[in-house]
């Protein structure tokens, strides 16, 4: 249940913004509020995520999410990965964009009678 793409997400607002509640952090990385709880634990045991009370808060049940070495180690590794994915998604793109612009160019040719105009 844990991905890559939301593994990233998460890391990243984490780190952004350390006292972000669950629900404000489900909202932002797009994902229902049990499986944000479910993937902060999956964090935490793995040890990328630390969880601390804040000391001077009204608010007793407030935490601060804290992103620990061995969690911006993994928060590098996946940034890394996600990148990687990203690149060969934009390579696609640019290449189905390129067939499209081939497909429509090629319409227009077949498509319009001699000394038409589009305009």
């Amino acid at each position: 249940m844990l991905d890559d793409a939301t593994r990233y997400e998460l890391l990243t607002a984490l780190e952004e913004n350390p006292e972000l509640s669950q629900r404000d952090l489900a909202r932002r990385v797009g994902i229902s509020l049990g499986k944000t709880n479910y993937c902060l634990k999956a964090l935490i045991g793995r040890g990328w995520v630390k969880i601390d009370n804040f000391r001077n808060s009204n608010n007793k049940s407030a935490y601060l999410y804290k992103l620990t070495p061995a969690g911006i180690n993994e928060k590098v590794q996946v940034t890394k990965r996600f990148l990687a994915i990203k690149v060969q998604e934009h390579a696609q793109l640019g290449e189905e964009i390129e067939r499209l612009r081939n497909e429509v160019e090629s319409g227009r040719q077949t498509d319009e009678p001699a000394g038409a105009n589009s305009d």
